[in-house]
């Protein structure tokens, strides 16, 4: 009940009721929550507290498929009419960014007053190693993606929309040209952007089209600016166009364990070994589990897991290449420092870290850091730095609280 930045979702539903592809399932309870849909048909099993990818304790319904794949017959495209009917609608379809940070989309729609957006900014860069969604998803369904980048601009007002894809997908880059000029829109661009890691992260990415600065603890509103991953608006599309609500995810399987890497489209809620069977199974003892990308995504201690909304890719690699590096102590060499895209400093912030210093790492700006991952990766030490700069985030936040408590 759990699939997005907010507060879990309450269950609606308890063992033995009949459930529909599309059915809410999951109730959401805040602002920052969506609801949960079915995404197969069949009967509730049960409903059941799990630790989940996340490390948190989270309720989970189990379903047992009745092989007819049956859909929900209420179901029918919204009616939308305006800026808090279109809002209204993404949140009933429980859409959350698919680029993996399951931040609910219907609440980047809703920025401060004086921040609305003036340019909309497309997130198709796919920089991580690996996966290979949005790229599949820009060849396969430009139609859908120009026409869900025109709802957005339509219904927030935004006059212009930048695609930012990398150099190294040209038949991205030519599909989603084509579609552009068969549609005559003269307000949306495709800028090809150098092919570099971390290209696509967001604060990286507006830079990089619009040349405006997110200020430190800012975000993309503060400079007038709404981003949104190109997935996620190929399924606004999709979503006014069918009323169908987000149901199934499509994932890169690949991995030096996998037999056959490809990318599938799943129903959500579908477990790990399921999806890997599906595509052939695995050449070998899996050594390593990652669901996500190679450098921010999150190693699995068991295969036992589910697919949810944010994932966008099941990595498994062998005991050769999934094997975790021995920690040695820090040689100053500075390559963390050197390669950081933020130009923080990660053995300062580790360092601080160890030592509790909250107020350090205030003034060494822990909460700027993206956790790219390119400190882990450069370290000749091996050192652990993003899981440190986790942990030194979790103490800053804890103590903001705890003052805010006591204000």
């Amino acid at each position: 009940m759990s699939m997005h930045v907010g507060p879990p979702c309450s269950c609606v539903v308890q063992k033995g009721d009949s459930v529909k592809i599309g059915q809410v399932i999951g109730e959401s309870t805040g602002a920052l929550a969506v609801p949960i849909h079915a995404s197969i048909s069949g009967t509730v099993t049960s409903v059941v507290k799990e630790v989940a990818s996340s490390g948190r304790s989270v309720e989970i319904v189990v379903i047992e498929s009745d092989g007819q794949m049956l859909f929900d017959e209420t179901l029918s495209p919204p009616v939308v009419t305006d800026k808090a009917s279109f809002i209204g609608a993404l949140k009933a379809s429980g859409l959350v960014g698919l680029g993996g940070a399951g931040f609910p989309t219907h609440m980047k729609m809703q920025p401060p007053a004086g921040k609305e957006p003036d340019v909309l900014v497309i997130n198709a860069a796919e920089c991580e190693p690996y996966i290979s969604v949005d790229f599949r998803q820009c060849v396969e369904h430009p139609d859908e993606i120009i026409e869900g980048i025109r709802h957005v601009m339509t219904y927030m007002s935004i006059p212009k929309a930048l695609i930012g894809i990398e150099t190294n997908k040209p038949k991205a880059i030519e599909a989603l040209r084509e579609e552009i000029k068969k549609r005559k829109e003269t307000a949306i661009e495709v800028i090809p952007l150098k092919t570099r890691y971390p290209q696509g992260a967001e604060k990286m990415l507006i830079y990089a089209l619009t040349g405006r600065s997110v200020p430190t603890g800012g975000l993309p509103h503060d400079v007038h600016t709404l981003v949104l991953n190109v997935t996620t608006v190929r399924y606004i599309a999709v979503y006014l166009k069918t009323g169908m609500p987000l149901v199934r995810k499509t994932l890169t399987i690949d991995g030096s364990a996998v037999k056959n890497p490809m990318n599938v489209d799943v129903p959500i809620g579908a477990t790990i070994p399921d999806v890997i069977e599906a595509t052939g199974g695995l050449v070998s003892d899996p050594g390593k589990v990652i669901m996500g990308g190679p450098m921010m995504g999150v190693a699995l201690d068991r295969l036992e897991a589910s697919i949810i909304k944010q994932n966008n890719a099941i990595l498994v690699f062998d005991e050769a290449d999934g094997s975790t590096p021995i920690e040695t102590p820090c040689i100053r060499c500075g390559r963390c420092v050197s390669v950081c895209p933020m130009r923080l400093m990660p053995t300062t912030l580790d360092e601080s870290v160890r030592n509790r210093d909250v107020a350090d790492l205030n003034q060494h700006h822990i909460l700027d850091c993206i956790e790219c991952g390119s400190c882990n990766y450069s370290c000749p030490a091996k050192r652990y730095l993003v899981q440190s700069i986790r942990d030194g985030k979790i103490m800053v936040r804890a103590a903001k609280a705890k003052e805010a408590s006591q204000s």
